[in-house]
C-alpha cells in the first residue's frame, strides 16, 4: 500500500528487538510485489549475528557510530564495548551491500550511510571513529556528520555535555575526515538553540 502511494522506501527505525518479525513481514511483502528499498535504521551497537541474518533482505543500512573510544561509550551510554560491536556490525553491513552508496534520480537505492554525532569537547572520539572506519573498512563509506547535539535539562551542568558544539569543533572534525580521504560526506551547519523547545519549562512548546 505504501509503495502504491508513492513512498520511496520503507524505513524500520530501531528495529533490532523485532528483527525476526520484520524479516517475516518483509518476505511476505516482497512476495506480494514490494520493490522499493528497505532501510535498517539502527544504533550501530548491534550483534553481527543479527546483521548476518539480514543478508539479501536489507537494501540500505543506516547505523549510528557514536563512539570510537570505548571509555566514552562506557561513560555516556553505559557500554564499554561499543566500538567493537559497531565496527564488526558495520563490516558485515558493507559486506552485504558494498561500501559505495548507490543513488538513482537523487534517491538512495543501496548501500550504507553511517551517522556520527559530534559531541562537545570530544573531538578525539569523533576522529577515532573516522580512523577506525578507514583502517578496518574503507574511506568510500558514506558518512553523515551531524552537528545537532542538544543538551537536555539533565546534563545542563555537565562540564562537557552541558553545551552545544561550536562551529570550530565541527569544522575540525570535518577537516580531519577529509585529510583521511573521506569524500562521501553529508554535512550540516552548526545549529543554534533558537528552535529548540525548553523541555525544563511547564510549557515547552509555548
Amino acid at each position: 500500500d505504501l509503495q502504491k502511494r508513492g513512498c520511496h522506501n520503507i524505513d524500520a527505525v530501531t528495529p533490532t528487538p523485532q528483527t525476526p518479525l520484520i524479516m517475516e513481514a518483509l518476505l511476505l511483502a516482497r512476495e506480494q510485489g514490494l520493490k522499493i528499498p528497505f532501510i535498517y535504521n539502527c544504533s550501530g551497537y548491534e550483534s553481527p549475528g543479527i546483521i548476518k541474518m539480514l543478508d539479501k533482505m536489507v537494501d540500505i543500512y543506516l547505523p549510528d557510530f557514536k563512539y570510537g573510544i570505548a571509555e566514552d561509550g562506557a561513560e555516556f551510554s553505559g557500554v564499554s564495548d561499543y566500538p567493537r560491536y559497531a565496527l564488526d556490525s558495520l563490516k558485515e553491513m558493507v559486506r552485504q551491500v558494498g561500501d559505495k552508496l548507490e543513488i538513482e534520480d537523487g534517491l538512495a537505492k543501496r548501500g550504507v550511510i553511517v551517522r556520527h554525532l559530534v559531541l562537545p569537547g570530544k573531538l578525539e572520539n569523533s576522529k577515532e571513529v573516522f580512523r577506525l572506519i578507514k583502517k578496518e573498512i574503507s574511506t568510500a563509506v558514506t558518512i553523515s556528520l551531524m552537528s545537532q547535539y542538544t543538551p537536555i535539562d539533565k546534563v545542563r551542568n555537565h562540564p562537557l555535555l552541558g553545551r552545544r558544539i561550536t562551529a570550530e569543533e565541527y569544522q575540525q572534525v570535518l577537516d580531519y575526515a577529509l585529510e583521511l580521504g573521506f569524500e562521501n560526506l553529508f554535512i550540516q551547519e552548526v545549529s543554534n538553540n533558537a528552535l529548540t523547545p525548553d523541555f525544563a519549562s511547564d510549557k515547552p512548546f509555548g
